[in-house]
């Protein structure tokens, strides 16, 4: 099952847990009145998971493929690693469903503050478009993750400040709706 906290305000080592003590959860709800979709499935398999499949035709995830993130199998590692933790948006919802090893999504709630999201095998979460977030391995240092899309793949991140796309005024908006 995902959990997620609230950050510490350390710049140590990007991989590590980072929480802040006494520890402040975030539950499922808060992250859902962010617009984060958690969803559990069975990665061991993934190949023929009909709740996948059902998850692909409702939400029209027509494009997929699967990325290793470890510094033997990532050309480039150190360059995308870096890339990845730069505080970024993009234009279009990001779905990742982790198959093996685990990482931290890094997600801004509605006052600016860092949430950490701990994902592990199994996990699968949908961050909208125009959302801030971040990514990183954590101390494991390996995630193998299945990368979903509607239509063609759209790899543009686009680093903070990005705030006058439209996703991400569209995405303020459905914050302040949810704030109502």
């Amino acid at each position: 099952m995902v959990e997620a906290w609230y950050m510490d305000e350390s710049q140590e080592d990007q991989r590590a847990p980072h929480r802040q003590r006494p520890n402040r959860a975030v539950s499922l709800e808060q992250l859902r009145s962010l617009g984060v979709v958690y969803r559990r499935l069975d990665a061991d398999n993934y190949e023929t998971d009909p709740c996948l499949k059902e998850i692909r035709r409702a939400e029209n995830y027509s494009w997929m493929d699967i990325v290793t993130i470890h510094k033997d199998k990532l050309p480039n590692y150190e360059e995308k690693i870096k890339t990845f933790y730069e505080e970024h948006l993009h234009l279009d919802d990001e779905i990742r469903y982790i198959l093996e090893g685990s990482g931290y999504f890094d997600v801004r709630d509605k006052d600016d503050k860092w949430i950490r999201i701990s994902m592990e095998k199994g996990d699968m979460i949908t961050l909208p478009a125009g959302i801030y977030h971040r990514f990183t391995l954590d101390e494991n240092n390996y995630v193998k993750a299945m990368r979903l899309f509607v239509g063609e793949p759209v790899w543009t991140a686009y680093n903070r400040p990005a705030d006058d796309f439209p996703a991400r005024k569209q995405y303020m908006k459905f914050l302040a709706d949810e704030a109502q």
